[in-house]
């Protein structure tokens, strides 16, 4: 039979096939033309660009702040990536989970938080080349007789959730037969095994040598164990421009001597792995008294109580519009305004704070692609949860009145709303006072909550303070004290205002 023969019994979905494969052949043959340049990432499209890097609160020394200044070898490295590529940074201290999630929901573009590279973090981020090569130790008390991970039967020890520390503690857990506890703290590990309830730390080497510089009664019984490398982060897929200039610039930096510096200035050399930076700041010439303490802290917890008194005022304002006019409609006679109340008070009284702060500042943007600020996020969340309370506060204040005076009312022909104006709501504020005064002070305390998501009120200075030094007992009665003078000012001015209203 002939060529052209064969040709006509060809069938039109044969033609067709044969045509799309001539297609994807000659595409396939275009693209390999295509230089390798053009599908990678382009490191120069981040030049003048300003990126949202997100970093953990306490982590010393990769991230701490000294003087009020965020500092570390994370820090510092990030910042002369940056130089080196030429965008610039914005630097979120969220904790080291929050950070994680930042970058998720997109609040962030990157986060550099001593974030260990391991394959079940690579299903949900994209990691950068590894920056720095992590190491186990176990630390214990200098009068302690444990000496190796065989003596640790029986026993608590603690590590720092997320960390290297804690990954290689349970790993071994089971065979030594201890338990291990975790905390969201470096400086809360160390406070454990002071108090005596974890007889020994799992961390990092460079975060055990820091905290020993800072004074920590603990000694190394163990040589170090491999651990992972650490790199920085960005969602999957997202962000690879920037994450090639994070590589880019991480070479330029081991290449012209920078890397070296960053690490010699806070790990000091290879024999003396201990934060060279921290020691020096720590010597003869700062006060470390007590005293000294309250002078030192006292400029970053202003800072804290001004943020703290803030949005506890402004989110009270809210709450108390919300919270009188769902009030009002509890006790409406109308069954959609009481059932919109009711189902609000049921939702805001039954879920925790702190998932209403995640929710507002990661779970937002995640699902509508808009940032949200944090002092709207802070605000929304202490606002909608105290108004449900207020809601219930103002109801009870309604229903407490004798309802002898409306039905009187009533009978002289005043009309629902002018009942409520006139006999029923003048009694009903004086009974609400006490109770609205006393749901303010617990949004001030509240208020600390917002910490989790890196909002800069009077307790998230303090831990930001005492990552630092360490002295976490000491700033927290500094801190103590302060809401306690805080309160006691605002219970007095509201005392004030309940008076006069009552006049």
């Amino acid at each position: 039979m002939g060529i052209q023969q064969q040709a006509a019994q060809h069938t039109p979905l044969q033609r067709v096939r044969a045509a799309l494969v001539c297609a994807f052949v000659a595409l396939l043959a275009t693209l390999s033309l295509v230089p390798k340049q053009a599908w990678a990432a382009d490191a120069s499209a981040v030049q003048g660009k300003t990126y949202t890097i997100a970093t953990d609160t306490t982590f010393a020394p990769f991230e701490y702040r000294d003087n009020g200044q965020l500092v570390g070898i994370d820090m510092d490295l990030i910042r002369a990536i940056a130089d080196e590529e030429g965008f610039s940074v914005n630097i979120q201290s969220l904790g080291f989970n929050a950070a994680l999630q930042a970058v998720t929901s997109g609040t962030a573009d990157m986060a550099i938080a001593g974030a260990s590279i391991t394959d079940e973090r690579k299903q949900m981020y994209d990691f950068s080349d590894p920056y720095f090569d992590s190491g186990v130790q176990m630390a214990v008390p200098k009068n302690s007789n444990i000496s190796s991970y065989e003596d640790l039967a029986g026993k608590t020890v603690t590590a720092k959730t997320g960390a290297e520390g804690e990954a290689f503690a349970k790993s071994i857990a089971d065979q030594y037969g201890f338990t291990v506890y975790s905390v969201d703290q470096a400086s809360t590990m160390y406070q454990l095994v002071a108090a005596g309830q974890a007889v020994a730390v799992f961390d990092d080497y460079p975060v055990i040598a820091y905290g020993i510089s800072q004074g920590q009664d603990l000694k190394i019984v163990t040589q170090m164990e491999k651990g992972n490398s650490y790199g920085a982060l960005v969602a999957k897929g997202k962000n690879q421009d920037l994450l090639a200039a994070f590589n880019e610039g991480l070479a330029k930096c081991k290449a012209d001597g920078t890397y070296d510096q960053i690490m010699n200035k806070y790990l000091g050399d290879s024999n003396n792995q201990s934060s060279g930076a921290s020691s020096s700041d720590s010597g003869s010439t700062k006060d470390n008294s007590f005293w000294g303490l309250v002078v030192s802290s006292m400029p970053a917890l202003m800072e804290g109580l001004k943020n703290t008194v803030l949005i506890t005022l402004m989110s009270f304002a809210f709450a108390l519009l919300l919270g009188n006019v769902l009030g009002l409609f509890m006790v409406s006679p109308n069954h959609v305004l009481h059932a919109i109340a009711k189902v609000y008070v049921w939702l805001f009284r039954g879920t925790p704070i702190l998932v209403w702060a995640f929710f507002f500042y990661f779970g937002v943007p995640q699902l509508t692609g808009i940032p949200m600020n944090i002092w709207v996020a802070g605000c929304l969340t202490l606002s909608l949860n105290s108004g449900a309370y207020i809601t219930e506060i103002v109801r009870g204040a309604i229903e407490a009145v004798d309802p002898g005076q409306a039905e009187a009312a009533r009978s002289l022909g005043a009309s629902y709303g002018l009942t409520m104006r006139k006999v029923i709501l003048p009694q009903a504020i004086n009974i609400a006072v006490p109770s609205v005064i006393n749901q303010l002070i617990i949004m001030v305390k509240d208020s600390s909550l917002l910490l989790a998501i890196g909002f800069g009120e009077l307790l998230y200075q303090a831990q930001q303070i005492y990552a630092a030094n360490f002295r976490v007992t000491e700033t927290l009665i500094i801190v103590a004290a302060i809401y306690l003078i805080a309160i006691s000012i605002l219970t007095w001015l509201a005392n004030i205002a309940s008076r006069r209203l009552n006049n």
